[in-house]
C-alpha cells in the first residue's frame, strides 16, 4: 500500500541542547526519537487527514481542541498535559492585524502539536530557531517562547493603536478635519483585538498555577510576567477604546452643532424673506386694480420698500440677538 505524504508542516525532535532533527517519517508519531527532550509536530488544520492521525495518536478531547474551527484563548490540564489556545497578531501579507490568528496546541513533557489554520509568525519564527539549532530546550520553554513572542506583538499592535488615536485626535481638535471613518476604523480594530487580549490573559495566568505540571524553574514566574504584560495591554487597549468614543461623540457633537447653527440662520433668512416673499407675490398677481400697473416708477418703489423691510428686519432681529 502506497504511503501518503507528510500531514506536517513540520516535525522536529529537539534535543536538550537546542539542536532540532527533522523528522523524516511521513506520518510522524508522537513519541521522540532516543535522547530528544520533546517532538514538535506542526500542522495545518485545512489538511484532510489531520483529524484520523490527530483521533489515532491522542486523547480524545485534547484531539477535537486542535480540529476546532473556531476557537477562544483558553490553557485547560488534562491528563498531564496542557489544552492550550492563544491568538496573535495577523502579519500576512495584505491582512488586517486585528484579524488576529489562532495557535492550537497539546502540551505534554515530551511533546509539542500545534494546529494553525493560517500562517503564524510567532510559530515560523520558532521553525527558524529549530533549523538554526537554537530550539527552545524543553516543551514548557517552546511555550514560554510562543507566548512571549505573541504577547510582544500584541503590544507592538496596542502602542501603534495608541499613535494612530493621538495622530486622529490631533487632526480633528486643531484641524477641525472630522475623521468619522478613521475613528470607527480604529475603535473597530481596538475591539476586535481586546476581545481576544481579554480571556487570552486568564489563559496566561492559569499557565502560571502550581497544578501545572509541566512547570520548570522560572517558568511560572515567566508566565505570571507575560499574564501581567497581557494585562497591561488590555488596559491600553481600554484606554484607547474609551478616547477614541469621547473622541466620535466629541465630533458628532460637533457635526450636530454646525447642523444647528446651520438650520437657525436658514431660519432667520426665512424670517427675512417671508414678508419680502408676501410683498412681492401679493404685487405680482395680474388682475385688474393692482396700484402702479402704469406709472413707470412703481418698480422702483417696490424695490426700495422691500430694501427697507429686509434691512429693518435685520436690525431687528440683530438688537435682539438672534443673529
Amino acid at each position: 500500500m502506497q504511503r501518503q505524504s507528510i500531514v506536517s508542516l513540520c516535525a522536529f525532535d529537539v534535543q536538550p541542547s537546542g539542536i532540532a532533527d527533522p523528522v523524516a517519517d511521513p506520518w510522524p508519531s508522537i513519541t521522540p526519537a532516543d535522547g530528544a527532550a520533546y517532538r514538535w509536530l506542526h500542522f495545518d488544520l485545512s489538511a484532510p487527514e489531520l483529524e484520523a492521525w490527530a483521533l489515532a495518536h491522542l486523547p480524545e478531547i485534547p484531539a477535537r481542541a486542535l480540529l476546532q474551527a473556531e476557537t477562544r484563548p483558553r490553557s485547560d490540564l488534562y491528563e498531564g498535559g496542557l489544552i492550550l489556545n492563544l491568538r496573535g497578531v495577523n502579519l500576512n501579507p495584505g491582512a488586517d492585524p486585528d484579524d488576529m490568528v489562532s495557535v492550537r496546541m497539546w502540551v505534554t513533557a515530551n511533546l509539542v502539536i500545534s494546529v494553525r489554520m493560517r500562517k503564524t509568525w510567532a510559530l515560523d519564527t520558532l521553525r527558524e530557531k529549530a533549523e538554526q539549532g537554537k530550539a527552545p530546550a524543553s516543551a514548557i520553554q517552546f511555550v514560554v517562547n510562543l507566548t512571549d513572542t505573541l504577547i510582544r506583538r500584541i503590544e507592538q499592535f496596542s502602542y501603534e493603536m495608541d499613535e494612530a488615536t493621538d495622530d486622529v485626535e490631533e487632526r480633528v481638535l486643531a484641524t477641525e478635519q472630522h475623521g468619522n471613518a478613521s475613528i470607527a476604523t480604529l475603535r473597530q480594530s481596538v475591539i476586535k483585538v481586546r476581545r481576544f487580549v481579554a480571556p487570552q490573559r486568564e489563559a496566561l495566568t492559569h499557565l502560571a498555577s502550581r497544578d501545572n505540571p509541566l512547570h520548570e524553574s522560572g517558568t511560572a514566574s515567566h508566565f505570571r510576567e507575560t499574564a501581567n504584560r497581557a494585562t497591561r495591554t488590555v488596559e491600553e487597549l481600554d484606554a484607547t477604546r474609551e478616547r477614541l468614543t469621547a473622541l466620535q461623540e466629541y465630533v458628532l457633537g460637533h457635526q450636530e452643532l454646525s447642523q444647528s447653527r446651520n438650520g437657525y440662520v436658514l431660519s432667520v433668512v426665512a424670517a427675512i424673506f417671508l414678508p419680502l416673499g408676501f410683498l412681492t407675490g401679493l404685487f405680482g398677481v395680474n388682475v385688474a386694480g393692482m396700484p402702479g400697473t402704469e406709472a413707470p416708477w412703481a418698480f422702483l418703489i417696490l424695490s426700495a420698500v422691500s430694501v427697507l423691510i429686509g434691512i429693518a428686519l435685520f436690525v431687528i432681529f440683530r438688537l435682539s440677538k438672534w443673529l
